[in-house]
């Protein structure tokens, strides 16, 4: 059973209420839920991912909430990193698309990974984004960074190179504090939204 939340935990602007439920009825999935979900940070927010759940296809741990009648699934892990979002439905030149507003900030564990995530957002993702690839940064340990390739450059053999030759001398050079940059891609697989270090991770 998905666990019911009083609380309005995620709120449907009415700009994207009545694009929401057009496609709900558009592909004849009028019952079924909307499905928000982090996929990553930046140094300015969160990421997010807005997907169909049809009934039936929860989880059993979602938190369920509701807005104007439209019924959302949240993974209990990463309520409290979303709570407070604001689902919006903006126009632009390419026909517009849903825009998630989420008051809550990323947590960084030092300067040195905030400098790190920055240079990825600013220089690294732009370069990568052009062979289909990102780098998400998973954290700084003890001067190291580490990474993940993700997209075109996951599982690709030129991954080393792209590691040793550009990323990883860009970010030594721009950050004094790291030593060393990990690629931890076999690491970061798995049904967590987003990576979670160990050493933030407490039983309760």
């Amino acid at each position: 059973m998905t666990t019911p939340q009083t609380q309005a935990l995620i709120t449907i602007d009415e700009s994207a209420r009545e694009k929401i439920r057009t496609m709900l009825e558009s592909e004849q999935k009028g019952e079924s839920a909307l499905r928000i979900r982090i996929t990553g940070r930046s140094a300015s927010g969160y990421q997010h991912k807005l997907s169909l759940v049809e009934p039936g296809f929860e989880k059993p741990d979602d938190i369920l909430a509701e807005s104007s009648g439209i019924r959302i699934l949240v993974d209990p892990k990463t309520a409290k990193q979303i709570e407070g979002s604001v689902i919006e439905f903006v126009d632009d030149l390419y026909g517009g698309g849903f825009k998630v507003s989420n008051p809550n900030q990323p947590a960084f564990s030092s300067d040195a990974e905030r400098l790190v995530q920055e240079l990825i957002d600013n220089q690294i993702t732009p370069s990568l984004a052009m062979h289909g690839g990102y780098l998400e940064l998973l954290e700084v340990s003890n001067g190291k960074a580490f990474v993940h390739f993700g997209g075109g450059c996951q599982g690709c053999g030129m991954a080393d190179v792209t590691l040793k030759q550009g990323v990883e001398k860009l970010i030594l050079d721009t950050v004094p504090e790291i030593k060393a940059v990990i690629d931890s891609t076999d690491h970061a697989q798995g049904e967590n939204p987003y990576y979670q270090p160990a050493k933030h991770s407490h039983a309760h």
